[in-house]
């Protein structure tokens, strides 16, 4: 087995081996293969030179500030000196940064899985421990069948690791143990955390048997073990696809730091294996081909609660699309580990989803076959015609991050889904869970509001091929909501405790207020407040709220100032010429029929009571309590025939769930934060 890989220059801090080892002349870290060419040993002579310049100012806690000083190039450099100590391609070690965190450091901040700075390298204990997470709130019947009694997955506790937490949530301690570096430096320095990216690559490098080659196409397997820290197998092969699709291709990207970083395209760039190569998903899952997926089912099978009635869980058997056609996709995050996620889908007496995405990777597993229905989005009709997925995120504080590579795997995801499905790619098919309505006046409040106001939708969608992009001219009646995400950093409470600002983030949401002026109330949601008072700027209300790629109908301009129609008013919104928040864009627009003063609106397009035959209950409408007045326009979506999904027994051959059609038409309309529907005999489309 080859020896592990260990930096020479490191300066442990308590034990003094590193000393010992300078002055015995320790060559572990310079190992090279009896093949490589003479020209390599000069080259390594005059880099070890050049690294061990870098050492002091690198490693001296007097000029640390100096070291990680924010400039034109400092990362740029940092990744130069990184790659020369390690003799890793300095291209690669890009790559991988890039498919993990878009070279941002956010500021120290821990992503949604522990992982800190551009490695991304992961200290899970370390994040839960310095957590201020609130959860995403809400209290839903994540069932939301309301011929059935409520299916309420337990509000999530905060996220407890017992015994040692997986390799890929500790990648920072390997990183540590290579280095010499302290995980506090690792944490907090970019240029520390990039050098310990770089030991982790080399060291994978080893012991997997493979030269230290400057050639990045020699680095395949061990790129493909980065995201469990380097020690495990070459797995994550659509992980390392994407490194080396991006070195294909090139970046130039300004971080989040203000600093430049290019990597230089490599368009001949070879792959062992062809990157369009047919990967067979695990156990038939249904997934592309370009990400790495697994079959881990989903329980359905009967059990008896504490009183002795039997139920079953965690889904409805049914044979969409024939039966019922798909219409969403639903993005979720965990507020657990992957792991824990795992043990919680697999239990019977829990809810489901149909597939979980790993932050670390973007490995996908299924649960729920595309053909049943899954108990995720808090609304039955939505459950019945939807497609939930659930990506790792178990710290939901507001600075946490999500990861390119989970990005990109849930991108390759939808937009196989939607091919597939024949799904719009547009949000109004594509919905956060807090677009989802409520299905009833009293499941309002309850509603989660998960990915919440920090899931870079334009990012996502440009990853689908499908950016949100200005589609008439200025003077246009329809709105798309489009915020520049890195820049767009508006001020969220509650984060930690109520009323305390949150950190500093780059956000797709955009705030809406009673008047064209910042100072002034923001809009009323009488679903959350029915006493009227005005929303807050809590991270978890979204009554006051538009989020990337929604749209609106324009209701006036003033200024800085558009207004849009929103839950049966005027909200203002702050869209400068030089900074806008919004582009023009197009879209059906309806309006309440002529003669009617308002038109109610619901949470769930059911049939009519004459469209139920005698053996399955009828679904009461049910409006909310919102209203569509005269003279306002709402953005519609689809239209579509009532129907409900009667499926409340035992089913495994799915021979017993019955579909009720009716008569009755809606249209879907985008009235405030989240969708609803209207009765399409109420309103006129106006184009």
């Amino acid at each position: 087995m080859p020896r592990s890989f260990r930096d020479p220059d490191s300066t442990p801090a308590d034990d003094g081996r590193s000393d010992r080892r300078r002055r015995r002349g320790d060559k572990r870290g310079d190992r090279r293969t009896a093949g490589q060419a003479t020209g390599r040993y000069v080259r390594r002579a005059v880099v070890g030179a050049a690294a061990a310049a870098l050492v002091v100012p690198l490693l001296a806690a007097s000029t640390q500030a100096t070291a990680d000083q924010p400039g034109h190039d400092a990362l740029q450099q940092q990744f130069t000196a990184a790659a020369d100590r390690y003799h890793v391609p300095e291209k690669l070690l890009l790559g991988v940064s890039y498919l993990q965190s878009r070279w941002d450091a956010h500021k120290g901040a821990p992503s949604v899985s522990g992982g800190y700075g551009p490695m991304h390298l992961t200290d899970a204990r370390t994040a839960l421990a310095s957590s201020r997470q609130r959860g995403h709130g809400g209290t839903e019947d994540a069932r939301g069948d309301s011929a059935r009694p409520a299916r309420v997955a337990r509000e999530a506790a905060k996220p407890q690791l017992k015994g040692k937490p997986p390799a890929r949530l500790r990648t920072l301690e390997r990183a540590a143990q290579l280095t010499g570096l302290s995980p506090a430096r690792l944490r907090s320095s970019t240029a520390a955390n990039v050098r310990g990216g770089a030991a982790l690559l080399a060291d994978a490098q080893r012991r997997l048997g493979h030269p230290l080659s400057a050639d990045p196409a020699d680095w395949y397997e061990a790129v493909a073990t980065f995201p469990g820290g380097g020690r495990g197998s070459p797995s994550s092969t659509a992980f390392a696809d994407e490194v080396f699709g991006v070195l294909r291709t090139g970046e130039h990207r300004t971080t989040d730091t203000g600093e430049t970083v290019t990597l230089g395209a490599t368009p001949k760039l070879r792959t062992p294996q062809p990157s369009d190569r047919a990967r067979r998903a695990d156990g038939g899952a249904e997934c592309p081909r370009s990400v790495d997926c697994e079959w881990y089912p989903a329980p359905y099978e009967k059990w008896t609660d504490d009183n002795g009635e039997e139920d079953y869980g965690n889904h409805d058997k049914a044979r969409r699309p024939e039966s019922q056609k798909i219409d969403y996709i639903i993005v979720h995050d965990t507020e657990a580990t992957y792991e824990t996620t795992l043990d919680l889908v697999t239990n019977p007496k829990y809810v489901s989803w149909n597939y979980t995405l790993r932050s670390s990777d973007g490995h996908v597993a299924q649960h729920v076959r595309n053909k049943d229905a899954a108990w995720h989005a808090g609304n039955w009709y939505v459950n019945s015609k939807s497609v939930g997925l659930e990506h790792e995120g178990f710290l939901t504080d507001p600075d946490a991050w999500y990861t390119e590579a989970m990005y990109r795997s849930s991108a390759r995801l939808v937009k196989y889904l939607a091919e597939r499905y024949d799904i719009p790619l547009d949000r109004q098919h594509i919905l956060g869970h807090d677009n989802v309505p409520g299905s009833t006046t009293s499941g309002i409040k309850g509603m989660h509001t998960d990915p919440g106001p920090y899931w870079d939708w334009q990012h996502y969608f440009a990853l689908m091929g499908k950016p949100f992009a200005p589609k008439a001219g200025p003077a246009s009646g329809v709105v798309t909501i489009r915020p520049t995400y890195d820049e767009h950093k508006p001020v969220f409470t509650g984060c930690e405790s109520a009323g305390k600002p949150c950190p500093e983030h780059g956000s797709s949401a955009v705030r809406l207020h009673q008047a064209p002026d910042a100072s002034s109330p923001l809009v009323k949601d009488i679903g959350l407040r029915p006493d009227g008072s005005p929303s807050t700027t809590g991270v978890n209300d979204t009554g006051a709220r538009t989020t990337t790629g929604q749209q609106y109908a324009v209701a006036d301009r003033k200024g800085d100032w558009t207004a849009v129609w929103y839950l049966g008013q005027k909200a203002w919104f702050h869209n400068p010429t030089g900074r806008p928040t919004a582009v023009p864009g197009q879209g059906t627009v309806i309006t309440p029929r002529a003669g009617r003063d308002e038109i109610p609106v619901y949470g769930r397009a059911y049939p009519e009571e004459a469209a139920y035959p005698k053996d399955v209950p009828v679904q009461a409408l049910s409006p909310l309590p919102y209203k569509v007045p005269a003279g306002q326009r709402y953005v519609a979506g689809l239209k579509t025939p009532g129907a409900y999904l009667y499926a409340a027994t035992y089913d495994p051959d799915a021979k017993n769930f019955q579909v009720v059609r009716g008569k009755q038409r809606y249209y879907q309309i985008q009235l405030g934060h989240r969708v609803a529907f209207v009765k399409a005999e109420d309103v006129r489309v106006l184009r």
